[in-house]
C-alpha cells in the first residue's frame, strides 16, 4: 500500500508539472491512428511512446510495419481486425485461425498482446450480431496458438445505450440486448472488460445550454447530477456509469468496463475546441482515472486510452483531425507527457 504522504506527493506533482512520467504502473495508454499522409515512421512513433513512458498502445488494425516496430518495446498492445472482417470470423473458424496466425502469432514472442478488439463501434449496426461468434472463434484461435494472455473484447460507442440519463437508467437498446448478453457472457468468463468510447466533448459541444464546461472538464466543485445515492461531479463518470448500469440490467454487473478512447480536440469548433480546453480535460481526466473510480464502481481504477497520439489530416473534418497530443512533426500540441 502506498503511504498517504506519498499519494499526496504524487497528486501534487500531477497538478503542478506538465511533464508527467507514467512509469509508475498506472493503466494508461494512447491510441495510435494512421489516417494521415504526413505521419512519422512507426519506429519513430514507438520510440516517442517509450520516451513519453506510455506503456499501452491501441492500434486499429494489424499494420505489419507498426507491429515490427513494437517488437521488444515492452509496450502492451491492444489491436483489432478491420470491422469488415468480423462476419467471416463469425461464420468460419478457419478465417479466425488465419487472422490470428497471420497477425498475432508471428509477433507473439516479442509483443505483449493484451486485448483483441472484435469490432470498433459496430454495435449497434448490421455487423453487430456477428460479434459474439467472432469473439468466440478468435478466442479459440488464440487458445490453439497457445496465446493465453491476449483476451477478446469489443469497443462500443455511446449510441449503444438506449438510455443514459440519469446514469442509473443506463440500458442497452432492445435491438442489441441479445448481442450484448452474449458478449458479456464471454467477458465474464474471461474476466475481461468491455471497452467503451467516452467523449464528454461531443455531449458538451452539442448541448452547451444544458451541459456546463465545468461538468465536462472535471472542474465542477459541487455535484451536478444526483442520482439516488450517487453524486456526479463530472460527465465522464456519468457516461461510464450508464454503461455499468446497463450491464447490471442484463445481469452482468460483474463485467468491468475500460475506456478505449477519450479525448478533446484543439481545433475546429471554437469556442468548445481549444488547446486550453484539451489540456484541461486531458490533465484532469488523467488525475481522475489514476486515483478514482466512478461513483458506481468507486474501488475500480479503470484502464483508459487517450485519443490520440497525433493529429491526423486525412480524418473527415477539422475536429476529427485535431485530437492529437503531437503534430506529425512529433512536436507537442501542448505540454502533457
Amino acid at each position: 500500500m502506498v503511504p498517504k504522504f506519498a499519494q499526496l506527493f504524487v497528486s501534487t506533482l500531477l497538478l503542478l508539472t506538465p511533464l508527467l512520467s507514467l512509469a509508475d504502473g498506472r493503466d494508461i495508454g494512447v491510441c495510435y491512428g494512421l489516417n494521415g499522409d504526413n505521419l512519422p515512421s512507426p519506429n519513430e512513433v514507438i520510440n516517442l511512446y517509450k520516451r513519453c513512458q506510455i506503456d499501452n498502445i491501441r492500434i486499429y488494425q494489424p499494420y505489419p510495419e507498426v507491429l515490427e516496430a513494437l517488437r521488444g518495446s515492452g509496450i502492451s498492445v491492444t489491436i483489432g481486425p478491420r470491422n469488415e472482417d468480423i462476419a467471416s470470423f463469425a461464420t468460419s473458424q478457419d478465417a479466425a485461425n488465419d487472422w490470428v496466425n497471420a497477425n498475432i502469432v508471428p509477433y507473439a514472442d516479442d509483443i505483449v498482446f493484451r486485448w483483441i478488439t472484435i469490432g470498433n463501434e459496430v454495435i449497434p449496426g448490421p455487423l453487430g450480431s456477428n460479434v459474439p461468434a467472432a469473439m468466440n472463434n478468435i478466442r479459440n484461435a488464440l487458445d490453439s496458438a497457445g496465446i493465453s494472455l491476449a483476451k477478446v473484447t469489443t469497443v462500443l460507442p455511446g449510441t449503444a445505450l438506449a438510455a443514459s440519463y440519469p446514469p442509473s437508467a443506463g440500458a442497452f437498446g432492445s435491438d442489441i440486448t441479445e448481442t450484448m448478453t452474449g458478449i458479456a457472457a464471454i467477458l465474464a468468463q474471461e474476466d475481461t472488460p468491455l471497452l467503451i468510447n467516452v467523449y464528454p466533448y461531443f455531449a458538451y459541444s452539442s448541448d452547451p445550454s444544458h451541459i456546463s464546461a465545468q461538468y465536462a472538464m472535471f472542474t465542477s466543485t459541487a455535484p451536478v447530477v444526483i442520482d439516488g445515492s450517487f453524486q456526479y461531479f463530472n460527465l465522464f463518470d456519468a457516461m461510464v456509469d450508464a454503461f455499468n448500469a446497463a450491464l447490471e440490467k442484463i445481469n452482468f454487473g460483474n463485467v468491468k468496463v475500460a475506456v478505449a478512447e477519450t479525448g478533446w480536440p484543439t481545433v475546429g469548433n471554437e469556442p468548445y475546441t481549444s488547446v486550453a480546453n484539451a489540456q484541461t480535460y486531458n490533465r484532469n481526466l488523467l488525475n481522475h482515472v489514476t486515483q478514482n473510480g466512478t461513483p458506481r464502481r468507486p474501488d475500480y481504477i479503470m484502464p483508459t486510452f487517450f485519443f490520440e497520439m497525433f493529429n491526423e489530416d486525412l480524418k473527415g473534418n477539422s475536429v476529427e483531425q485535431n485530437f492529437g497530443f503531437f503534430y506529425p512533426s512529433m512536436q507537442p500540441v501542448y505540454p502533457f507527457w
